[in-house]
């Protein structure tokens, strides 16, 4: 449920910005994004994803916030690494992800052509 609420926020949010600020860059995504790492840093931030007193902690980190961006939890995977000292993890960590993912975009392109 939780994740169905996440992805029709990001649906409906997606939408209202590309209307409001029409644009070749793809603003709403990157605000989207932006605003699921704000709101999932700063419920870890208010302690609220540390306590087990509080049951409706993943309905809205993993359900909601997950549904509207998995990328809030690519950039506090990013954050924790970094935080710890992890850097050069970090760094394959981000830099990876982002190529992997357009390369996974180019070979579904090319498996799709080839079928």
């Amino acid at each position: 449920m939780g994740g169905f609420i996440g992805a029709s926020l990001r649906y409906i949010s997606s939408l209202g910005l590309d209307k409001l600020y029409p644009s070749p860059f793809p603003s709403s995504t990157f605000l989207i994004n932006f605003l699921g790492c704000l709101l999932l840093g700063l419920l870890m931030n208010m302690g609220i994803t540390n306590t087990e007193s509080w049951p409706a902690k993943e309905f809205l980190t993993i359900g909601i916030l997950g549904g509207f961006t998995t990328f809030s939890t690519f950039g506090m995977e990013s954050f924790r690494l970094m935080e710890t000292g992890q850097l050069v993890t970090a760094l394959f960590y981000i830099v990876g992800s982002v190529i992997a993912g357009i390369f996974g975009i180019w070979l579904s392109q090319f498996l799709a052509k080839q079928i």
